[in-house]
């Protein structure tokens, strides 16, 4: 593994061990790009903070990517192409953990206060559905 390969995996994996606090507190709300996905029965609320560190995590995201696809244009060996794919899925499903966290700490149990909790947790099992294989 070269040296810029061997950077954007440290720096990705030192960007997992943040630490990730939930705060539910901005006028925010999420907007879904998505037109199939089914309307929130609730708006998603999330603290500028914890919005910054997910963007942040994903635009170090985007940076592997391209670093992959430079070592499939460079040739790289195909082992090293595949740890550095796999590196970006665990980062990804980080990704994935802390928004699914966040949505049940905080979101799931705000449903819960304003008695649309099935609702809530219908879609999510929705989301689910799509999201794991």
């Amino acid at each position: 593994m070269n040296g810029s390969n061997r950077l954007v995996e440290e720096s990705l994996a030192s960007s997992e061990q943040a630490e990730h606090t939930h705060h539910h507190h901005s006028d925010h709300e999420h907007t879904d790009h998505n037109p199939a996905a089914v309307e929130s029965v609730h708006p998603h609320v999330h603290s500028e903070e914890s919005l910054r560190r997910i963007v942040n995590r994903l635009s170090r995201i985007e940076g592997h990517i391209r670093g992959v696809k430079t070592m499939v244009q460079q040739n790289t060996p195909c082992p090293d192409v595949l740890l550095q794919i796999a590196a970006v899925r665990g980062a990804l499903d980080k990704v994935a953990r802390i928004v699914l966290d966040e949505h049940l700490t905080e979101c799931i149990a705000r449903a819960s206060e304003n008695g649309n909790i099935d609702a809530e947790i219908q879609q999510l099992k929705a989301a689910l559905d799509r999201f794991l294989p």
